[in-house]
């Protein structure tokens, strides 16, 4: 393969990492909030969920494959695995090393959840949302595309869904903090003698 077959292939699965995890998290969000997606059964979500997340996996493994195996630029495993130690752009391959090592202890935890139990798993899990926003930083600060007007416009569109999802979300669990004293409350009341 040459060089520059890799740095295409390089700017490719990055820019499919960006949509698959974008997607990945506005499910996890759906999930979170037991929303049933037209089309699919009940537990269809979750499913999706799953198997996108696998599916964005592979292709991020593959991202840092053709990363550390194009010689244009020196990346190694380690550069890949430890944040902030390569010679080539250290912030920017660090932020995407951060974003790697949060996600592999998501997926790990994903795979242990029955020895983990529940609560464990979901703080762990929380790091989803850390890993993602630190993934399209380093996106824009070491992707050759960033300046493209069709990058440009991906990544907007992206950074926009993950936003309102997440308003969503947070809108969603106000509301249920808000009733749950209330309901508290009630329950007590009916109690009474």
């Amino acid at each position: 393969m040459t060089s520059e077959t890799l740095w295409y292939a390089n700017r490719a699965t990055g820019a499919v990492c960006l949509v698959l995890f974008t997607v990945v998290v506005l499910l996890g969000i759906a999930v979170r909030l037991r929303t049933r997606l037209p089309g699919l059964p009940r537990f269809g979500t979750v499913t999706l969920h799953r198997s996108l997340s696998l599916s964005a996996t592979a292709f991020l493994a593959l991202h840092i494959a053709v990363a550390v195996i194009d010689g244009y630029v020196n990346i190694t495993v380690l550069d890949a695995v430890i944040p902030f130690v390569s010679d080539y752009q250290p912030l920017w391959l660090g932020l995407g090393t951060v974003a790697l090592d949060l996600l592999l202890a998501v997926l790990v935890t994903s795979l242990l959840r029955e020895r983990l139990g529940h609560r464990t798993w979901r703080a762990v899990h929380w790091l989803a949302y850390a890993s993602w926003p630190v993934a399209l930083i380093h996106g824009i600060g070491i992707g050759t595309d960033t300046g493209a007007d069709w990058m440009t416009w991906l990544t907007v569109s992206c950074v926009a869904a993950v936003v309102a999802a997440f308003a969503i979300r947070t809108a969603h669990s106000a509301r249920a903090a808000r009733r749950t004293p209330a309901a508290l409350l009630r329950t007590a009341e009916g109690a009474r003698p």
